[in-house]
Formats: structure tokens, C-alpha cells, sequence
């Protein structure tokens, strides 16, 4: 189908219209970041909303492409994070805390040709940028059938 014949955005495409774009099927690599949205550990820390953890991902990516760098895009979820623990006394402490959770897939078509550890690499490097501008210690990622902690508390 030519530039021409294609339907234009919104003016009904039809089931036959539908096409495998070349070069987009392969492994499923789908991945998650999730932050904190409130600073620190203190229940009255500040807490960020989540434009700025989108604002954050967007210069990231950005600067990245100008690069000639290839860059995750995915989408933002904001949700809540419940926990308990036991205490010295042997009471229980719980608490709940607003993340920004960001999903997406490493796209056989546009990131096929990057290894695991590529894309492992931009996501520590897109965690630590959110991190850094949300305030937050610890930063929790997953990707495939792996996820680990970043922590800027450890020494």
C-alpha cells in the first residue's frame, strides 16, 4: 500500500489493512522501574508528583537520542506501595508510600538488536536519574525474569 492509498489516522482501518511489521517479532524483554514518590523515609518527606518523575524520564530519553543513543520509552503508573515489619517490642509497623511504576518493553523492532545487558545498563542508568530527582535511596527494577535493588545508602 502506498503513502497515497493509506488510510489517514482515525478514518476506520479495516482487519485487511493489518500487516507483521518486518523485523518487530521476537522475544518478549518487558521491564519495570519503580520509585518512590516520597522523599526519604520520614512519613512527612516531601512527596513528588508524578509529572516529575515523567519530566525526569523525558530528559533522559531526550538526551540520549541527540546522542545517537538508543532509549527506553514506556509508560508511567502511579500506585501505592503497603509494608509491614516487626518491631524490637514485637509489635508491627506498617506504612504505605506513593511510587511512580515505569512499564514498557524493550521492542524487538526498535531495541532488537541490543543485548540483555544493554538494555539492563539503560535501565540502571534511567532508575538512578529518577532517583536522584525524586529523592529516593533505594530504586527496584525488573527486567525479564530478573530484578534487583539499587540502593545509594549502602556503602
Amino acid at each position: 500500500m502506498s503513502e497515497a492509498d493509506r488510510p489517514k489516522p482515525g478514518a476506520g482501518f479495516r482487519r485487511e489493512d493489518y500487516r507483521l511489521v518486518a523485523e518487530s517479532y521476537g522475544p518478549r524483554r518487558d521491564f519495570r522501574i519503580t520509585v518512590g514518590l516520597r522523599e526519604g523515609w520520614d512519613p512527612e518527606g516531601r512527596v513528588y508528583d508524578i509529572s516529575e518523575a515523567v519530566r525526569t524520564a523525558h530528559g533522559w530519553m531526550r538526551r540520549r537520542v541527540v546522542a545517537g543513543l538508543p532509549a527506553l520509552s514506556g509508560m508511567f503508573t502511579r500506585g501505592e506501595v503497603t509494608y509491614a515489619w516487626p518491631r524490637p517490642d514485637g509489635s508491627v509497623g506498617s506504612d504505605r508510600e506513593p511510587v511512580a511504576i515505569f512499564t514498557g518493553e524493550a521492542v524487538h523492532a526498535y531495541l532488537g538488536q541490543l543485548s540483555d545487558q544493554d538494555v539492563e545498563a539503560m535501565l540502571n542508568e534511567l532508575a538512578i536519574e529518577l532517583g536522584a530527582a525524586l529523592g529516593q535511596e533505594r530504586l527496584y527494577v525488573a527486567f525479564c525474569d530478573k530484578t534487583w535493588i539499587l540502593d545509594a545508602g549502602e556503602g
